[in-house]
């Protein structure tokens, strides 16, 4: 294995914090407060399962492509049945509907929270969230990856900094904390209950979006599997990061009362921070909060037309083929392009849906692909003919992913039944 300095290492971690300025955002700020404010901190230990069930996914991905040269997907669409790829396409177009709609209300609101310059909070969401998706438009197609990860590394600091700090000064109640963290249970509530926490631990740290990590890490020119050592030093910090401003969204929901249900309540959850905090913390929690939601949009937008465009490549690849050379994305293609500004355009219809359920049918529609994914590791990975003896599932992986299976099942029949 490559020897790397402790300097390099550090620089080498761009990859991770884009991991989690992505999935830091819809899934974890409205959600997190949300959920912390129906619930309260008996649900930290969602967040943190999230996080570790994310890292798992995304470890697997990772060895996935490095050991065989291959996208995840391109595998699954290369060695699966046919009807796999059509099931991936009609689960992509909704998903990038919701979550882009997600993004620009979220966007949206905070922008209106820091300049409401329009009349009503709902005009606000509208006007500020379509200049946000068409911001990022500019900045993805202008930009180009490079631009996109140092605006991205800037925005994680500051964004978790600032909301951490404001869950310390709440002064929680630092036992129920620890409770809640380390001893996993369902509050009662029924269905919102069992909902709200499936919502958290299937949008902290990002859905769909976990299948952009392997193209972000061959921009960062990554191919061998000498590479796979630096690349779980890099998922650990930034899933970890993502733990910690899950963790902290849940305690200021949970220290206030979360009232509103439209476009009003980021509004009104910087206002009743204002009480214990003053102006000032009002304002740090609301430029933290939009610089969450905007990272997690230009994440998005930047990304998954990757994923688009991988798919449209490999469209007419028999299944059983094998690899077809792992060719790079060209971010100038008619595919990346045409979804990129499909994903900036098409979900400000979006824009008309109550923000707060917005919020929750897009972590919920997201938390779907979660078992999914776990399938398709556990199929994949698991065979030596095709990913080599020495990068198969380790027993304990194969454990993990079959817990993810079984909990997003059980939570499914809980919340079927009740």
């Amino acid at each position: 294995m490559s020897r790397r300095s402790p300097s390099t290492i550090l620089r080498a971690l761009g990859p991770g914090l884009l991991v989690a300025a992505t999935g830091v955002g819809a899934g974890d700020l409205a959600t997190g407060a949300i959920s912390g404010s129906l619930l309260g901190t008996t649900v930290l230990w969602a967040g943190l399962i999230g996080a570790a069930f994310k890292f798992v996914l995304s470890e697997g991905l990772t060895r996935w492509q490095l050991a065989t040269g291959e996208t995840l997907l391109e595998g699954a669409l290369t060695r699966l049945a046919r009807p796999a790829r059509f099931l991936f396409l009609l689960y992509l177009l909704p998903w990038t509907f919701f979550v882009g709609g997600s993004l620009v209300s979220g966007c949206g609101v905070t922008a209106h929270a820091i300049a409401p310059i329009c009349a009503t909070p709902e005009q606000g969401k509208v006007f500020f969230g379509a200049l946000h998706s068409v911001l990022g438009l500019i900045l993805v197609l202008r930009g180009g990856y490079a631009l996109f990860s140092k605006l991205m590394s800037a925005c994680i600091g500051f964004m978790v900094v600032t909301v951490v700090v404001t869950a310390i000064l709440l002064r929680p109640d630092w036992g129920a904390v620890a409770t809640g963290s380390f001893v996993p249970s369902i509050p009662a509530g029924g269905g919102d209950g069992i909902a709200w926490t499936v919502a958290l631990i299937g949008g902290v740290g990002g859905t769909l979006t976990i299948l952009c990590y392997g193209y972000w890490i061959r921009e960062s020119g990554r191919t061998s599997p000498d590479d796979l050592g630096l690349c779980r030093l890099d998922l650990l910090s930034g899933y970890l990061m993502t733990a910690v401003f899950c963790v902290a969204m849940v305690i200021i929901g949970s220290t206030i009362e979360v009232q509103g249900s439209g476009a009003g309540l980021i509004v009104t959850l910087a206002d009743r921070l204002e009480e214990p905090l003053g102006l000032a913390g009002r304002w740090a929690f609301l430029i933290g909060a939009w610089g969450a939601v905007f990272s997690s949009l230009l994440g998005v937008w930047q990304a998954v037309p990757y994923v688009f465009a991988d798919f449209w490549r490999l469209r007419n690849v028999e299944p059983g083929a094998g690899a077809t050379g792992c060719e790079a994305v060209d971010v100038n293609s008619t595919p990346y392009r045409a979804y990129l500004c499909a994903i900036a355009f098409v979900p400000l219809l979006g824009l008309a849906i109550e923000f707060k359920a917005m919020q929750k049918t897009y972590a919920i529609v997201g938390a779907m692909f979660v078992p999914l994914l776990a399938v398709c590791l556990l199929v994949l990975n698991s065979r030596a003919k095709w990913i080599g003896a020495r990068h198969t599932n380790r027993p304990l992986t194969v454990v993990v992913l079959i817990g993810i299976l079984v909990f997003f099942v059980c939570a499914g029949w809980l919340k079927l039944t009740h």
